[in-house]
């Protein structure tokens, strides 16, 4: 753990976001990402910038973290809280945590629930990037998009809308759309969690959405009624849920998080290369770790570790005295009862709603 008071870790966090948001504004809203390098290089903040937790999170409301996730220590101070789902508090928001096949909500800055995903193929990768959810769709319609894997699959043409009742829609019961052709949807099955199965989507369980979806309808009190929704789960009848608010949908890609003092190292399972020995030197050294204590050797070998179902689990304690490899263990990322089988890519080139 950093040596550093909570306090003082979060203030510098909203200071370089501060910076990062103008940054964004002079670029005509494309982001800048921040290097590793230039994070490592940030002066200690003073006792005058500490914050709470709280006015943290409100601060990182709606903007893309990019290669940080929301679980980090640098936006929790070292611990994610956690609550009891409340009605009527319309303060929520999705973190997708790809690497770790998890999606997670949150309500009030707090962890409410989580659920394990699938993601995009390595060739059809789901955007890493902030999304916004404004339409909840039961029994959804699915227009193909114009892109090769249409073509290749049979029965079905780009700008065709197939209904939910059509047994060639492979939406299931329910979507979320991120826009740009990108959705959350239902998942095939088990097996699909854990896996790189779809177009550049995030599929989750039926109940999962289910449940996902009625959290966000009673959050932010939508006129939707238990009626409406038990007749959607039982019929075809599409049912469409707006959200005048849109839904920030933060999703983001960090193979090296350190959460409650320990390290979670996953597997690059887009080839992006963010495990390299230099990165982790940075995140180490950014909490607390001596950069020169740290061999390329050691740091190879951890990297090498962690695999698409496994990752490695190492308290930051063990690598500062040099247990790191003695200490880490390899977690299952979805439990065994659930783990899928493998599936074989396809052949690539654009990544759009499956």
């Amino acid at each position: 753990m950093s040596k550093l008071p909570t306090g003082l870790i979060l203030a510098a966090l909203l200071v370089s976001f501060a910076g990062r948001a103008v940054a964004q504004e002079s670029a005509g809203g494309q982001e800048q990402e921040q290097p590793r390098d230039e994070r490592a290089r940030r002066a200690a903040p003073t006792a005058a910038e500490t914050t709470t937790w709280q006015s943290a999170a409100a601060a990182l409301k709606g903007r893309y973290q990019g290669d940080e996730s929301a679980r980090s220590d640098k936006f929790t101070g070292g611990k994610v809280e956690t609550a009891k789902f409340a009605a009527g508090e319309p303060e929520v928001r999705v973190t997708v945590d790809v690497p770790a096949f998890r999606l997670t909500l949150w309500q009030n800055g707090k962890e409410v629930k989580t659920y394990k995903i699938g993601v995009g193929l390595v060739d059809y990768p789901i955007t890493i990037s902030e999304r916004k959810v404004s339409d909840i769709i039961w029994n959804p319609d699915w227009i193909p998009p114009d892109s090769d894997w249409v073509g290749e699959r049979g029965g079905v043409k780009a700008g065709e809308v197939i209904k939910a009742s059509d047994p060639r829609n492979p939406l299931g019961k329910l979507k979320m759309p991120l826009g740009s052709g990108y959705l959350i949807h239902e998942a095939k099955g088990a097996g699909d969690l854990g896996s790189l199965v779809s177009h550049g989507c995030i599929r989750m369980m039926r109940a999962d959405l289910y449940d996902l979806a009625e959290k966000l309808v009673a959050a932010r009190s939508l006129p939707i009624t238990a009626k409406q929704l038990a007749r959607a789960k039982l019929t075809k009848n599409t049912l469409v849920a707006k959200l005048v608010d849109p839904l920030v949908v933060d999703i983001n890609y960090d193979t090296q998080v350190v959460e409650g003092g320990t390290l979670h190292l996953y597997a690059d399972i887009y080839n992006r290369g963010t495990n390299t020995p230099a990165h982790l030197r940075t995140e180490l050294a950014e909490h607390g770790l001596d950069p020169a204590a740290l061999d390329n050797a050691t740091l190879k070998k951890m990297l090498a570790r962690p695999t698409q179902r496994q990752k490695l689990v190492v308290p930051l304690d063990s690598i500062a005295s040099g247990r790191a490899l003695a200490d880490g263990r390899l977690v299952p990322i979805i439990p065994a009862a659930a783990a899928p089988a493998k599936k074989k890519p396809v052949a690539k080139k654009t990544a759009r709603a499956d």
